[in-house]
């Protein structure tokens, strides 16, 4: 009990010279304000990404029919997403060759987003606008990599 008492007076003290904002003291530290839906977010299972895909791009909606029939033939070499070693799905992002591993996270709004261990909606991410069992359409939310990229339509192998 004494220990404890002196790990809180030891905490305390650095809170009174520096910078607190990291520490919480229950009953000392004022009630956290409510997260906002940007901020507020979960982390879901990548399953429904896990598997072949064919894949391609489209820029305008009325090209989208085309982008999934050659998407559809892309199966014939597809593209492969597998889960990840701390269950997020191994893929590549904009401008990097690697795969790497990305969360499926949805946001307190809502909306769904495939990146990197951020809140949801980082300018990294990818919003995913349609995801059922054999189509799944994501798009960048930076508008200078959505504008090069387009509307990405993957079409379950």
């Amino acid at each position: 009990m004494l220990r404890a008492f002196k790990l809180g007076a030891a905490a305390a003290l650095a809170c009174a010279v520096g910078d607190c904002s990291y520490f919480d003291f229950g009953f000392l530290s004022s009630p956290a304000p409510a997260p906002s839906p940007a901020s507020s977010f979960r982390v879901l299972p990548p399953d429904p990404l896990i598997g072949k895909w064919g894949v391609a791009s489209y820029r305008d909606a009325k090209d989208r029919p085309a982008a999934e029939k050659l998407a559809r033939e892309r199966c014939a070499n597809p593209y492969l997403i597998v889960k990840g070693p701390t269950d997020g799905a191994m893929m590549n992002v904009a401008e990097d060759p690697d795969l790497h591993e990305l969360a499926l996270k949805r946001s307190g709004d809502g909306k769904t987003y495939v990146g990197f261990n951020a809140p949801p909606g980082d300018p990294a991410d990818r919003e995913i606008v349609e995801l059922t069992p054999k189509l799944m359409a994501m798009r960048f939310v930076d508008p200078d990599k959505f504008g090069r990229y387009g509307t990405s339509v993957y079409v379950k192998c």
